[in-house]
């Protein structure tokens, strides 16, 4: 079996609009400038070094295709469907919701094409067309709880195709791993009371949302223990990551033993991202992406979708990604041309407050059954 592989264009046709962070506003002297810090071309560097690097040979292409209403009706509310298309057919789009995520004109049919895309792999691999696969989609979902799009998320493309893979193709426990550097809030609210899926997000302790993504935050009624928050101290590396895997998430994986894994794959942890202050390396991103391999591997059968999330480093990105790619294929191809910049700024070794944030999330595996 093989690894597939996502992308569509219109990926890169994103409109995040004109300022840096939220629009360009002349009264805060804030300028217009081309390049918003999630613009599309740090998505679409990642695609082209994947096709350049020869690694797009060692894929199966998946053809994205648009998300019904009905897809995304299972996991959002229908008057932030209706936001959104009316908001998409304005000349000129607008912002969406929380003031610095903008939807262009048109917006909504690249945002469908983005679930749609998360929902296509996911089909392949539960069908066991594919071993494993990487949709590289935008815009990302993981801040959009049901009734708002947030955090330059539209929809929420991991949740849209866990629920297809519970609701269409019938899986019992499905388990989504953020491993963005914010807090998958928005997947942690569609799931909050559903033990049928399994989210754990590890992000930089309030980063992006304030005030979200504490490990006390668990879930509710039937749902209680299947929300597991790893929130880390900024400045954590690769050491720390791969200590909280090996004590909280591969534990929790094979406690819950879902069917299929979905990764919410965002690369705002890497060591040059502007939006975070965490130190992970493109080796840190393959070892991670190696753990969960085997834990797979073990536990259902291989199934992996990745899904990308964030990511603001037009630089590293790409670098990241294609490490994560090359572990889900099985092939090495690039060296990390930053590793003798970044090799000696620090991230791999375990610092004892490190260590005891991630023993705080640890305690709370106990809870987690199939």
């Amino acid at each position: 079996m093989t690894t597939g592989y996502l992308w569509n264009t219109l990926y890169g046709w994103v409109d995040t609009g004109t300022g840096s962070l939220a629009a360009a506003n002349l009264a805060e002297r804030m300028q217009p400038i081309s390049h918003h810090l999630a613009h599309s071309d740090t998505k679409r560097r990642f695609h082209e070094l994947v096709s350049v690097s020869g690694l797009r040979d060692n894929l199966v292409d998946v053809v994205a295709r648009p998300a019904t209403d009905a897809d995304i009706l299972r996991v959002h509310t229908e008057e932030h469907l209706s936001i959104i298309k009316e908001i998409s057919a304005r000349p000129t789009g607008g912002i969406a919701g929380d003031g610095v995520t903008m939807l262009g004109n048109g917006g909504l049919d690249i945002a469908l094409l983005s679930a749609g895309g998360a929902i296509e792999l996911v089909k392949q691999v539960v069908a066991g067309e594919l071993r494993n696969g990487y949709a590289l989609v935008n815009p990302p979902g993981h801040h959009a709880p049901r009734n708002q799009a947030m955090g330059f998320c539209i929809f929420n493309n991991t949740s849209v195709a866990a629920a297809y893979a519970r609701n269409v193709l019938g899986l019992d426990r499905v388990a989504i791993v953020d491993w963005d550097v914010h807090h998958g809030n928005g997947t942690q609210d569609i799931w909050w009371t559903d033990p049928s899926v399994l989210t754990i997000s590890i992000h930089q302790h309030l980063c992006f949302p304030a005030n979200m993504g504490f490990v006390t935050e668990r879930g509710e009624g039937d749902g209680h223990g299947y929300n597991l928050n790893i929130p880390l101290p900024p400045g954590s590396g690769n050491a720390a990551y791969q200590h909280a895997f090996e004590r909280v998430v591969i534990p929790a994986l094979e406690a819950y033993r879902p069917q299929l894994i979905i990764v919410g794959s965002g690369f705002d942890a890497s060591i040059l991202d502007p939006l975070a202050r965490m130190m992970v390396t493109a080796a840190g991103f393959r070892k991670l992406a190696r753990m969960v391999i085997d834990c797979a591997d073990r536990i259902c059968g291989g199934k992996i979708a990745c899904v990308q999330e964030g990511g603001y480093s037009p630089h590293y990105l790409p670098f990241c990604g294609l490490a994560v790619i090359e572990e889900l294929a099985e092939v090495r191809l690039l060296d990390d041309p930053y590793q003798g910049f970044i090799s000696t700024m620090g991230g791999d070794t375990l610092q004892q407050h490190e260590r005891e944030w991630i023993e705080n999330a640890a305690v709370l595996v106990k809870d987690i059954t199939c």
